[in-house]
């Protein structure tokens, strides 16, 4: 997940969702050891982010593009309305797709606000998430956990972070929604240790993380941080980077299409083998037409062959 995803679809935005969740109507229907996701039959599964999917399309019609092109799954945007909720799950159950997830994000405001009023709001929208997720049958919602800046500083951010989260644990546990934590360029958790050890310190099978193999390439190596968490990884978004790490302030570099950036995607691969993770991996790319879809998909595939 990067902070500025464009967010262009009418009423199933994550700014939609947030506005929505400041009233309590929006939803009211509603490390130690890690518990693994269902086991599937084989995996890692392909998953599609929806927002990766043509807007000029139903909902119906979206879902179905996405298994046409040979997605298994689809990451959903927060709704606030039930009704959509409700439309957007019998879509993905019409096309035999699944919404695996919910990409909640929760940087606006984050958990980890000076500010108390906001803080308490980001534990509403958060709330709100996992009641949303329950709702699309999905297993998990992504969380950014803190976002350190001037304003904060990282040991705040860390203290405010545990403690929101904590709150949060029971909510998930009621709901069977896990807590998936990203790391992104939110100036936190930076490093695979400090990651698998913040997730650790939550000693729940409610709390685990969301890995992007991408957001770590400006400044380490993707397989590094696969092998560090380990089973901790719940889920994991696709990206490509162009450029890496480099001694002496070398970092630099642009995000691309799947394959033609700088990740070893067969150790990436290997070490994803090595982990024994079998869940869905979600592109996380601009979106496109079918053309463009079906060669994301296939590009996932080759990755997938570890070739």
């Amino acid at each position: 997940m990067r902070p500025n995803r464009s967010e262009s679809d009418a009423g199933l935005s994550r700014r939609t969702f947030v506005g929505g969740a400041a009233g309590t109507a929006l939803l009211a229907g509603a490390v130690g050891a890690q518990v693994a996701a269902p086991k599937a039959e084989r995996g890692p599964h392909k998953a599609v982010l929806y927002s990766m999917l043509p807007g000029n399309l139903t909902v119906e019609d979206r879902m179905k593009l996405a298994r046409d092109v040979g997605f298994e799954g689809v990451e959903a945007p927060p709704l606030a309305d039930p009704k959509e909720q409700e439309r957007l799950r019998a879509a993905a159950e019409a096309a035999g797709i699944r919404i695996h997830s919910v990409i909640y994000g929760g940087w606006d405001p984050p958990l980890s606000s000076p500010d108390p009023q906001a803080a308490a709001q980001s534990l509403k929208n958060a709330e709100a998430a996992l009641r949303c997720a329950k709702a699309l049958g999905a297993d998990d919602i992504l969380l950014v956990p803190a976002v350190v800046d001037a304003r904060t500083r990282y040991v705040e951010a860390y203290r405010r972070a545990q403690q929101a989260i904590r709150r949060l644990v029971p909510f998930a546990e009621q709901l069977q929604v896990k807590i998936c934590l990203e790391e992104v360029w939110n100036n936190f958790l930076l490093s695979p240790l400090e990651f698998a050890a913040f997730v650790d310190s939550f000693h729940s099978p409610w709390v685990g993380a969301y890995f992007d193999v991408g957001n770590v390439v400006p400044f380490a190596w993707p397989q590094d941080w696969i092998r560090t968490l380990g089973h901790r990884i719940q889920k994991v978004h696709l990206k490509d980077f162009k450029g890496g790490p480099g001694l002496f302030g070398g970092i630099g570099g642009h995000f691309v299409n799947l394959l033609e950036g700088s990740i070893d995607w067969p150790e990436v691969r290997r070490a994803f083998a090595e982990i024994g993770y079998t869940g869905y991996m979600t592109t996380e790319l601009a979106g496109g037409d079918a053309a463009y879809l079906r060669d994301v998909s296939q590009r996932v595939d080759k990755i997938l062959a570890g070739s």
